[in-house]
């Protein structure tokens, strides 16, 4: 087997090389590389995502026809490689290397349009509404409910560790619809506008004083039933293939 760079991949490569020498600030690089986390703080990465974005380059593995780079595996791994070695500050994932992914491959039409050009210009950001009090591991057995009223659901319940919610002003949750004797069965996945009434943000200090998590809480919040991505009681499907994208990026 030859894995030997190509005369494109190696012209792919200074390419990479010219954009971080020219909008890899000091700064930036200073800032990605003090970081604590996984994430950087939101200032930084929204900073960064600004640059990429402005070069089409914010979504590396997203189709072009849904304004992603389309790059190949080996490009993708040129620019992992080349921008962990410049010091370059991560963009937040739940975004685009979560719920983008998941609205690409499961979202109506209508949806990748609301949603997908706003998550790559960073106008939204994103948290993950999965993990409640009690149903960590156990996923299946999430509690928080959304029960169908007209053209709404109404949602009550408690999120817990959600990732910058503080920062996001939409998150993707895992949402219970309906009982059924497996668990698995009853789950929606749903987008809900941060801003709404009824949701509440409550921070969850580390004991290095950082703030990164929180808990969120939802009561009454209605959310229209065009935000269910695939189809209600089915989000567990939904789920699981999301979890490759954020297992795997």
């Amino acid at each position: 087997m030859d894995l030997a760079w190509s005369d494109a991949d190696r012209a792919f490569r200074d390419e990479v090389l010219a954009f971080l020498d020219a909008e890899l600030t000091p700064d930036l690089r200073a800032r990605g590389r003090a970081m604590t986390s996984v994430y950087a703080d939101h200032a930084t990465g929204m900073a960064w995502q600004k640059k990429l974005h402005a070069r089409g380059w914010v979504a590396p593995a997203w189709p072009r026809e849904f304004g992603g780079a389309g790059w190949s595996v080996v490009q993708r791994y040129i620019w992992a490689r080349e921008a962990a070695l410049a010091g370059a500050p991560p963009v937040s994932p739940m975004g685009i290397g979560m719920c983008g992914p998941v609205l690409i491959g499961h979202g109506t039409k209508a949806q990748q349009d609301r949603f997908l050009p706003p998550m790559l210009s960073g106008k939204h950001f994103w948290c993950q509404g999965y993990s409640e009090p009690g149903s960590g591991s156990d996923l299946a057995s999430l509690q928080m409910s959304a029960v169908e009223d007209g053209d709404d659901f109404v949602c009550n319940g408690h999120k817990l560790w959600t990732t910058h919610a503080h920062e996001a002003n939409w998150i993707f949750c895992l949402v219970r619809t309906s009982r059924e004797a497996i668990p698995q069965q009853g789950i929606t996945f749903l987008l809900i506008d941060m801003t709404t009434p009824g949701v509440e943000v409550k921070p969850i200090l580390m004991l290095s004083g950082e703030h990164i998590q929180n808990d969120v809480f939802f009561t009454n919040v209605r959310v229209p039933r065009a935000n269910v991505v695939g189809r209600v009681g089915e989000g567990w499907t939904v789920a699981k293939y999301l979890m490759q994208f954020e297992r795997g990026g």
